[in-house]
Formats: C-alpha cells, sequence, structure tokens
C-alpha cells in the first residue's frame, strides 16, 4: 500500500496506471474518501465489493468529470436535476437517473437506474479526468462501517487492501452526498447529505421523501451503515450515560462533565457544518477498543442535522438488536 500527495501529477498518473489495469485506488472527495474503479469494467467493480465485504445488492455511485458525461452512462436528464446540476455541481449531491447499456449491471446492483455525481475535490477531478472515464466509488471503509475522512482513516481500515490512497487532507463536508431522484416532475429524496433538505427545497420547489420498501435504490439505504464496532445509543440528557467504559460524541459543550472515558464535542457553539465536517472522524476515535458502548447525543433535525441523525439512526440499530 501506498499513501501519496494526491496534490501531485506523478501521484495521479500513478493511480490511473493502476485503475487503468482494473485495480481499486482510494482518493479523497469533499465529503468522504472513496475506493474507485473503472465503472465501465464489471471485474474492476468486483474488485471494490470483495474489498470492502460489500453485499452485491448495494448500489454504488459513478463519479464523472465533466456535465457532459452524463450523456454517456445516463438517460433523460429532466429539468429539476438540471436546476439541481446548475446549483450544486461540482459537489457533494448525487443524481439518480435511467441507465444506459455502457454502465454494468453490478454497479446498480441490477437496477434501471444509475447514481450519478460530480465531485468538487481538486484531486478527485484531477483522477476523474486523467484516467479520462466515470469512475465508479463507494467510501473507502469495510462494508457497513463508519464513512473515512483522511487518508489515514482508509490506511486504518483497508490496509494493504487497496495498493494506492491519494493523500488530499481531510474531507471538507464529512458526510456522504445526498442522494436524489425524479418522476413525473417530482423530486425525490433517498439519503440525507451535505446538500441540505432546505436546499434542495430552495431550487427546486416541493422534495418528497423517498418511501422505504425492499428494494435497495440508493447506495446508504441499508440497515446498519455508518455503524461503528461498538454499539451506539443516542440520548438525550448526560445523566442517560451510566457506564464508565463508555465514549461520548456530544453535539456542543455539555454543561456537565459526563462520566464517559472519551468525549469528543461536534462543535462548541452547535455550528451544524462544523459539526458534519468532524462527524465520521470523531466517531472513528470514540470506537475504541476499551469502552462497551459509544453514546451520541441527540442532534436537532434542521439542515445538516438531518443528515447526521439519519447516520446515527442507522448505528444505533444495532444496539438495539443486541439489547432486544
Amino acid at each position: 500500500m501506498l499513501i501519496l500527495n494526491g496534490f501531485e501529477h506523478s501521484s495521479i498518473e500513478k493511480a490511473v496506471e493502476i485503475l487503468k489495469k482494473g485495480d481499486v485506488v482510494a482518493f479523497p472527495t469533499e465529503t468522504v474518501y472513496g475506493l474507485g474503479a473503472d465503472a465501465l469494467s464489471p471485474y474492476a467493480v468486483a474488485k471494490i465489493f470483495e474489498t470492502k465485504k460489500r453485499p452485491r445488492f448495494d448500489p454504488l455511485i459513478v463519479h464523472i468529470g465533466d456535465r457532459d458525461w452524463i450523456s454517456a452512462i445516463g438517460d433523460y436528464v429532466p429539468p429539476e436535476a438540471e436546476k439541481l446540476i446548475d446549483r450544486f455541481w461540482p459537489g457533494p449531491l448525487t443524481l439518480i437517473l435511467k441507465k444506459k447499456d455502457a454502465i454494468p449491471d453490478i454497479v446498480t446492483a441490477g437496477l434501471s437506474t444509475v447514481a450519478i455525481r460530480m465531485p468538487s475535490h481538486p484531486v478527485a477531478l484531477e483522477l476523474i479526468r486523467g484516467f479520462n472515464g466515470p469512475i465508479a466509488a463507494p467510501s473507502a471503509n469495510p462494508f457497513g462501517y463508519i464513512s473515512p475522512t483522511s487518508a489515514q482513516h482508509v490506511a486504518k481500515m483497508l490496509g494493504e487492501d487497496v495498493p494506492l490512497i491519494l493523500d488530499g487532507g481531510s474531507s471538507n463536508y464529512g458526510i456522504e452526498s445526498t442522494i436524489v431522484s425524479f418522476n413525473e416532475g417530482r423530486t425525490y429524496l433517498h439519503r440525507h447529505g451535505a446538500i441540505s433538505f432546505e436546499e434542495l427545497s430552495a431550487t427546486v420547489g416541493f422534495v418528497y421523501e423517498k418511501e422505504k420498501n425492499n428494494t435497495c435504490e440508493a447506495p446508504g439505504q441499508l440497515p446498519y451503515h455508518y455503524a461503528p464496532i461498538k454499539p451506539l445509543k443516542i440520548i438525550h440528557a448526560i445523566d442517560e450515560i451510566n457506564d464508565i467504559r463508555s465514549s461520548f460524541l456530544a453535539f456542543r459543550e455539555p454543561s456537565e462533565t459526563p462520566i464517559s472515558k472519551y468525549v469528543k464535542v461536534l462543535s462548541s457553539l452547535g455550528d451544524m457544518r462544523e459539526a458534519a465536517a468532524n462527524f465520521f472522524s470523531y466517531l472513528i476515535e470514540l470506537d475504541c477498543d476499551d469502552v462497551d458502548i459509544i453514546y451520541a447525543e441527540n442532534i436537532p433535525e434542521m439542515g445538516l442535522g438531518k443528515a447526521m441523525m439519519e447516520r446515527l439512526m442507522k448505528a444505533s440499530k444495532k444496539y438495539r438488536y443486541i439489547t432486544h
């Protein structure tokens, strides 16, 4: 495994060489670090699933280097999607569109749709454009675990299973992209993320929350996504912490000292953007061998708070499963 400075052209050239051989490369985006492979090669994409131990029925996001690339992999782009592209691309927004045959079924888990986004991180864009083709990339972590926001996180989680990690510093947003789809003039939200529900609504009008069903239509919708190894419990007050061998993830500076062995504060002033940027990184730090449980403070569900709470709720399902 190599960790190279992603801002150096020679590093990009090395990464492109590895991708063209059908192997995987970890790279930074503005959301989290991704594990990428040639999106048009089913054999290369299979390497992603093998490395992450990811179920084959969980679709991947395809990353592109220019909006014009959509026509090669996706079908009709509705007006609502065009509005969102104009405002948020390049950036942390993923669009679900009808796919073209060029995209292998392994990328989309056999669905007729494909998830597409154009990242804004300069290293990600240079890699994709240098490769000159779409790159399929979920988060660069073992399936279901906390998403990595630094090259060091990737190295710790996946180690020698990844031949090259491009280091582009800490992710700016620290939380995954927002995912939306479109049908008959309506915009549907599949996953809360770095672009808030309010920002979407201000651009396209009313946004519908996609109802959950038994089909995994977008990445990050399986039950135990984003879960640390240790069980996690969401609490509303510090006095709910009753285990000294615990970690505590606080939204803002607590008014009293918790009994937990380790404490991380997402934002001392309760700033949502700062909290989101620290979210996964702090969860990784709190997932320690010498604790029995992680307590997480309830986060106000406004703006980016919805995205963070969505992930905490998924992580907490492991705790509810263990205790029932």
